[in-house]
Parts: structure tokens; C-alpha cells; sequence
């Protein structure tokens, strides 16, 4: 059997069909949640989950804590957001699952992006396969944001789709996460040029590790200019988003847009640490 693992702040919306997607058939669901004051936890209460409770610092360090406390029932851990649903054809795949079969210690699964229309944004996606499903004792996260999952042993890939709806609590609340999000980007942006951390572009090209492809395509991407053009070109010309309709396009453009905070943010931060080391000391 599987645990269940998700996420939350303040997702009374889209909690009750996250949870719906896995009552049926899992007897192990563990609400880790950051302190929610809507109705999250009364709703997860209901429904018979596990609640956890610990206040969030960044993305990394509470999966990490999560993973290392949270007493799960069953050895391997399906770790999904509020905004996410098993699909039945997943749902085939877990009820399935045999663990002993392969010797991996963390399998990938393929997530379908919908826009605000239901469209599946099947070509505007750039990352659709995530680690999700795991041994927690075999698994650690790194970054402050859009975090690396880093499993200590081999990874697999199972079928069926993890569904995700990011834009359910309209395009306000992405917006306003993005914005979150790329001001701990750009300071992850910072540690990198301050650390000289150093990225492979035969990794980024070439690893047949996700994750370990994936660190050094965007530790590359981070160095190039004109980042928010390269990017939207890249994915409405090169993936083809534009197959995904306009709302392919206008997600692209919102991606770009999105990078474009990250180097806004990446300014404002390199000018206050200069103007800092710049400031004399008061004796």
C-alpha cells in the first residue's frame, strides 16, 4: 500500500476534490499543513486525514522536515499538491504498484498541466515528469523554490497522469505566487554568483538523471540575456505551444512574464548588496 502526502495553506477550494481523488482508495492521507485560518483543516479532519502542522520557512526545508516526521503508515509516499488529482488511470497504476518489482527507491510520474479554460497544456508544459512517488527515508530535497528532489538510489517511471490545475483560484493568486516565487529565485540567483557555483552544459544537454539535467539547464538559462523573450520563444515556437491554442500562447507569455519578475528581482537585490558594501561602517 501507499501513503498519501499533500500540502496546504489555505485551500479550502481546492482541498475537497484533491482529497476525493484519493479517499477511495488509499487508508493513509496526511494533511501537511502551514497553519492554515480557512477551513483546511476541518475539511481534511472530515475526511478522516492525518493533519501535521508546522509553519513554513521555504520549499526545501519543510518537504524536508515533512519527510523525516510525519509518522506515514506505508513505506512509499505519493506527495501531491491541493491542486492536484489522481487520475483514474493513475489511480489503476498505484493500486498495482509493486515495489519489490524494480529495486528503485522513487518513481516519476507525468503531470498534465489545465489552463483556466480545462485546456490540457500539452505542448506549453516544460516539465512534465516529477518525482512523487517514494521511499521518504530515500528522499531529500534542495533549492528554496521549485525544489530538486534528490532520491538516494535508482528512479523509475510509472503510467498515468497526475492532474494540475494552477490556475483554479484564478490568475490573480498565479500571479501573486509567482511573484513569491521569484523572489526566492533571484536570491538563489544571488548565492549562486556569490558561492561560484559552476554548471555543466554537457549535464544540461546530456544526463539522463531529470533532476540533475534540469539544476543545470536552468543554472545555464540564469546566465543568458534577454532571458523573458528567450524563454517565450522557446516555448511557443520550439515546444509548440501555439498547438495548445491561445491559451498555449498566453501561458507562454505568463511563463515569460514570470522571468521577467526573477530578473527585476535579481536587480533590486544585486543593487542593495552593493549599495551595503558600499555604506561605511559607524565606528
Amino acid at each position: 500500500m501507499i501513503s498519501v502526502l499533500i500540502l496546504t495553506k489555505n485551500e479550502q477550494q481546492d482541498l475537497p476534490g484533491c482529497l476525493a481523488s484519493v479517499t477511495g482508495w488509499c487508508d493513509d492521507i496526511h494533511l501537511y499543513d502551514s497553519f492554515s485560518d480557512d477551513r483546511t483543516v476541518e475539511i481534511a479532519n472530515a475526511a478522516g486525514a492525518k493533519v501535521t502542522q508546522r509553519k513554513f520557512d521555504n520549499w526545501s526545508a519543510h518537504q524536508n522536515w515533512g519527510l523525516a516526521n510525519i509518522p506515514f503508515k506505508y513505506p512509499w509516499v505519493l506527495y501531491i499538491d491541493a491542486d492536484e488529482r489522481v487520475s483514474e488511470s493513475l489511480k489503476i497504476e498505484l493500486l498495482k504498484f509493486n515495489p519489490d518489482a524494480e529495486g528503485h527507491v522513487a518513481y516519476e510520474l507525468q503531470r498534465r498541466d489545465f489552463a483556466w479554460n480545462g485546456r490540457w497544456l500539452k505542448h506549453a508544459q516544460i516539465s512534465p515528469f516529477y518525482l512523487r512517488l517514494f521511499r521518504p527515508d530515500k528522499m531529500r530535497y534542495e533549492r528554496l523554490v521549485n525544489p530538486l528532489s534528490i532520491p538516494d538510489g535508482t528512479t523509475g517511471r510509472i503510467g498515468g497522469y497526475l492532474d494540475h490545475y494552477p490556475f483554479s483560484k484564478g490568475m490573480r493568486y498565479w500571479l501573486q505566487r509567482h511573484l513569491g516565487y521569484a523572489d526566492m529565485e533571484a536570491q538563489m540567483r544571488l548565492d549562486d554568483m556569490s558561492g561560484n557555483t559552476s554548471f555543466s552544459l554537457w549535464k544540461a544537454l546530456f544526463s539522463r538523471d531529470f533532476t540533475e539535467k534540469r539544476f543545470h539547464q536552468k543554472g545555464i538559462f540564469y546566465k543568458m540575456p534577454m532571458r523573458p523573450a528567450i524563454k517565450w520563444v522557446y516555448m511557443v515556437i520550439f515546444r509548440r505551444a501555439f498547438l495548445d491554442g491561445k491559451a498555449g500562447v498566453t501561458y507562454s507569455t505568463l511563463q515569460s512574464i514570470y522571468e521577467y519578475f526573477i530578473v527585476l528581482k535579481t536587480r533590486e537585490l544585486t543593487s542593495a548588496a552593493k549599495a551595503a558594501s558600499n555604506t561605511p561602517n559607524p565606528k
